[in-house]
């Protein structure tokens, strides 16, 4: 009697994020998100920076998409506001001058919050992967990804205003704290309560 071996050949499903179709859709996605957050404006009148969720949502893409992926979605974002499309604030002039302009510094700070963001949340979170783990890797994302953001927010602005340290942080950073401490603190609750995600 003759056996018949049976060899499976069958690969292990990739997940769709994991492809090259499902990263280049996610960081498209990503970089839609903080386009419409960044439509979510309100101007102030003491400072040329306006009241956003784009800080909201560049963290929510670190830590959902990964430090690799949150900071190539960011410079597909900056890349498309440069090209002219409508992605940033609309109290601004839009395309390259929005990019050189008072609210460059957080602009170009994005792809690095981004990062930092989820690297820090993947290290964290790591060993237990737990829900208390993920939230708390994530809030400490949050928040070093935040202290950066503003350190070249208002470093930016200082510069082309003109402006003493203490003056850019009473117009750039303290007006914007508590919102900022919301933000983290929901994007990093987001993040915990999403299944974990695979790396490939």
């Amino acid at each position: 009697m003759e056996s018949t071996h049976v060899t499976s050949l069958a690969a292990p499903a990739v997940p769709f994020q994991s492809t090259l179709g499902g990263k280049v859709t996610m960081a498209i996605a990503a970089s839609a998100l903080v386009a419409l957050c960044a439509h979510i404006s309100i101007p102030l009148p003491f400072t040329e920076v306006p009241l956003t969720l784009q800080p909201f949502a560049v963290i929510l893409t670190g830590l959902v998409l990964g430090p690799v992926g949150g900071f190539s979605a960011m410079m597909l974002y900056l890349a498309e506001g440069a090209s002219g499309l409508p992605v940033f604030t609309p109290q601004g002039p839009g395309g390259i001058l929005q990019l050189l302009g008072f609210t460059g510094g957080f602009l170009f700070s994005y792809p690095l919050v981004a990062a930092i963001a989820g690297a820090i949340a993947q290290i964290v979170s790591r060993p237990a992967n737990s829900h208390r783990t993920r939230f708390a890797g994530a809030l400490l994302g949050g928040l070093v990804a935040t202290a950066v953001l503003f350190t070249m927010g208002f470093g930016w602005l200082a510069h082309l205003k003109h402006f003493a340290p203490m003056v850019t942080m009473k117009l750039a950073l303290v007006p914007f704290l508590p919102g900022e401490i919301v933000k983290v603190v929901a994007a990093a609750g987001i993040f915990a309560a999403l299944p974990p995600r695979r790396r490939s």
